[in-house]
């Protein structure tokens, strides 16, 4: 791919990283995206991008037409919220809303879809039509399927997905993308034991003690892993909460006890064992052992699932920007979660990984109060998009 398009939006960047910034200086929690959407929509239009705002709610799609006549659409996505976390960074435009910072990086995510936005806007040299998607609340409040839910892809056909997340432990100016699963299914499940309780000096004999139930529990959860799960797949199982007692003192035994955590896979098999072998785990110890238990197994996002043809569309983009030698074909899979799934679901398409760390990786991790987007990586983010874009409709650049 010519060196023109990363030239021309490098030209850019100052008013990029200035975008970007602003965002990262105002972050807002999913569904709560009313500046930041607001921001997105006016920008659009002053590049000559035709806009719909309100799309489950506070999403944005830019639509932009080829000149050259053709009828396939494809789709762009970002998203825009920010996570419950306090900023540490001590940065210039360090989060203003406290409590609230773009610990993920999707302040990047959106500028680099804006920029690539400019671009096609202004060069329209393609076959066909280009949706750009910027969605709510990624970070589990429901942004996707509220966008599904509102007719995202009738109102905006797309015969292609195609989304973006950075990745800080990756060196800059490299790229990763994987056929297949390349992140995990995120489930949370919760149990609560209950039993007698009782004086756990006086008449301990006389009671059913939850604390050991859950303690048996916890350990055998691993069992679920070893032994259950085929050794050629792969699952995660963690507790992070146990809650029980009333604190008024340490000899009282409790007569209900909490556990919950998360439970991470990547086949509809896999995930349907989790589900059912930690129902058959809780409800058997606690017979064992006087009690009962009451299991809620929560499904989240589905494991985010590449589709080979658009996942080798994807790489010859990426390959066109930065060179075959630095995208990796075949990545190790995230146990992280991507509402991006469920749209991959509905439609062929494929998620991509950009570098944006320090090549030692010692760049702040993703979900983490010293996290800050490298702005350095924008104009590639840009040029991918527009390379995938010539992939997909033809030649962007005229």
């Amino acid at each position: 791919m010519s060196r023109h398009i990363i030239e021309a939006v490098q030209a850019w960047q100052p008013e990029l990283a200035a975008i970007r910034q602003d965002i990262h200086a105002h972050p807002e929690l999913g569904m709560e995206e009313v500046r930041t959407a607001g921001l997105v929509a006016r920008h659009l239009r002053e590049w000559g991008v035709e806009v719909t705002e309100g799309v489950g709610q506070l999403g944005v799609v830019g639509t932009i037409r080829g000149t050259r006549p053709g009828n396939r659409t494809i789709g762009l996505r970002a998203d825009m919220d920010a996570l419950p976390i306090p900023e540490q960074t001590g940065l210039p435009y360090a989060s203003k809303n406290p409590g609230v910072m773009h610990a993920c990086g999707h302040d990047g995510h959106t500028t680099m879809l804006l920029g690539a936005a400019r671009w096609l806007s202004e060069n329209r040299d393609f076959a066909g039509t280009v949706h750009l998607i910027f969605q709510p609340a990624e970070e589990g409040r429901g942004g996707a399927r509220a966008m599904l839910a509102d007719g995202l892809f009738e109102r905006f056909p797309c015969d292609a997905i195609y989304g973006l997340h950075n990745a800080p432990r990756r060196p800059a100016g490299h790229f990763a993308i994987r056929p297949g699963p390349t992140m995990a299914a995120a489930d949370r499940f919760t149990v609560i034991f209950r039993g007698t309780g009782g004086h756990g000096g006086y008449t301990p004999h006389l009671a059913t003690d939850i604390t050991i139930v859950q303690a048996h529990f916890v350990l055998a959860l691993q069992t679920i892993i070893g032994r259950n799960v085929a050794a050629k797949d792969a699952a995660v199982l963690s507790v992070g909460a146990i809650s029980a007692g009333n604190h008024i003192g340490a000899n009282v035994m409790p007569a209900e006890l909490t556990i919950s955590g998360t439970a991470r896979s990547y086949t509809p098999a896999v995930r349907d064992l989790l589900e059912r072998r930690i129902g058959e785990l809780a409800h058997g110890l606690a017979a064992a052992h006087g009690c009962t238990a009451e299991v809620e197994y929560r499904r989240g996002v589905p494991a985010t699932v590449n589709h080979p043809e658009q996942t080798k569309v994807a790489y010859a983009a990426a390959a066109a920007v930065v060179g075959a030698a630095a995208v990796d074909p075949n990545p190790d899979p995230s146990t992280g979660a991507e509402d991006f799934a469920l749209m991959l679901e509905q439609r062929p398409g494929a998620f991509m990984s950009i570098g944006g760390g320090a090549p030692d990786g010692s760049s702040p991790a993703l979900h983490t109060p010293l996290f800050d987007f490298n702005d350095a990586t924008i104009p590639l983010g840009v040029a991918y998009w527009a390379s995938l874009v010539a992939q997909e409709l033809g030649n962007p650049e005229g």
